[in-house]
C-alpha cells in the first residue's frame, strides 16, 4: 500500500441536536477533494473520534467510502480493549476501509509496557483484514509514547504498514526511518514538519491543517515529489505557522470555527468540549488572513 502524500483526517459535524450531520460531511469532502490530497482518515482525533459511538463511526466510513472513489479511506478504529478494537477494525474493512490507524489502549498507561503494546499491535495485525497503521497520539492528549524500537519490531509484521507519528519531533521520524524494516511508511501528524519529514524519508503526513488549508498542505507533498523543493518549502511557510496557531494552539475547536469562517461546515464540537471563545477568533483570523485563506 503506498502511503505517500498528505491525508486530511477530517472533523466531524455535528447538526443542531448534536448528532452526526452527513450532508454536512459531504459538503467538506466535496470541497477538500478538490485538492490532490490522497484521502481521509475518518474516525481520528481531529474528527473525535473519542466522543463518536461506534455506529456512528461505520455510518461516517461508509459515506467517506462513497465519495472517495478511488482514492484511499483511512479508518480509525482504536478502542481501549481488544475486543473493541477489533470489531471496529472488522466494520470498517466492510465499510470499505483500504486500511486502519490504530491508537494503543492509554487508560491503563502503567500496565502498558512494551511487551503489552507490541503483543497488542500484533493482535490486531494478526486479525484485520485491511493493513494496519499504528498511530502514536500526541502526547498532550491522554495517550503513551510507543517505544521506537517497538514500532520497528512491529515493522517486520507483514500487515503493519507504518506509523502516524504525531509526537512532533524530526529526530524521532528520522529514528523510524532509519530503524524500521524497508518499505514501512512512516507518516508525521505535525503539519509544521512535513516538508522536514519527507526530507528525511518520512512518506507523508496526516495533516490537522489540511481540513483548513487542503492545497497548500497537499501541495508540499506534491511539489516534493516532483523535485520542486523550492514550490514545497515555500508553501511549508505557509502552513506551518498555521498549523501551530490553530491546530496546535487551539485543537478541535480552532479547527471546526476555521471551517465555519472560511464558509464549509464545521459547526460546535461534541460536548465535554467546547467551541473556541469568542476572545480567540480574531487571532484565528488573522491566522488565516496569514495563510492566504481568509480575505
Amino acid at each position: 500500500m503506498d502511503l505517500s502524500g498528505v491525508f486530511i483526517p477530517t472533523v466531524t459535524p455535528f447538526d443542531g441536536a448534536g448528532e452526526v450531520d452527513l450532508q454536512d460531511f459531504r459538503l467538506n469532502a466535496a470541497s477538500w477533494l478538490r485538492h490532490p490530497v490522497r484521502g481521509f482518515v475518518v474516525g481520528g482525533s481531529t474528527g473525535e473520534a473519542v466522543l463518536l459511538d461506534e455506529s456512528e463511526r461505520t455510518l461516517l466510513w461508509e459515506d467517506a467510502r462513497e465519495v472517495l472513489g478511488e482514492r484511499l479511506l483511512i479508518a480509525g478504529t482504536g478502542a481501549e480493549s481488544l475486543r473493541a478494537t477489533l470489531r471496529m477494525t472488522r466494520a470498517a474493512a466492510s465499510a470499505g476501509a483500504d486500511a486502519v490507524l490504530v491508537q494503543p489502549p492509554s487508560f491503563y498507561k502503567g500496565a502498558m509496557k512494551a511487551d503489552a503494546l507490541e503483543a497488542h499491535f500484533r493482535a490486531v495485525a494478526d486479525a484485520s483484514p485491511v493493513p494496519v497503521i499504528v498511530y502514536q497520539v500526541p502526547l498532550h492528549l491522554n495517550t503513551l509514547d510507543i517505544p521506537n524500537d517497538v514500532t520497528a519490531r512491529l515493522s517486520e509484521h507483514p500487515n503493519v504498514v507504518g506509523i502516524k507519528d504525531s509526537r512532533g519531533k524530526l529526530e524521532l521520524v528520522e529514528e523510524l526511518v532509519e530503524i524500521c524494516t524497508p518499505g514501512f511508511q512512516v507518516l508525521v501528524g505535525n503539519g509544521a514538519l512535513l516538508f522536514a519529514a519527507l526530507e528525511t524519508g518520512a512518506a507523508g503526513g496526516i495533516l490537522g491543517i489540511a481540513n483548513v488549508l487542503p492545497g497548500a498542505s497537499a501541495g508540499i507533498a506534491v511539489n516534493w515529489g516532483a523535485g520542486d523543493r523550492i514550490e514545497a518549502a515555500r508553501l511549508q511557510e505557509v502552513v506551518g505557522p498555521a498549523h501551530r496557531g490553530i491546530v496546535g494552539g487551539m485543537g478541535v475547536p480552532g479547527v471546526k470555527r476555521a471551517l465555519d469562517l472560511l464558509g464549509l461546515p464545521g459547526g460546535a464540537p461534541r460536548p465535554p468540549l467546547r467551541s473556541l471563545p469568542a476572545s480567540r477568533e480574531d487571532e484565528l483570523r488573522q491566522l488565516l488572513r496569514e495563510a492566504g485563506a481568509l480575505h
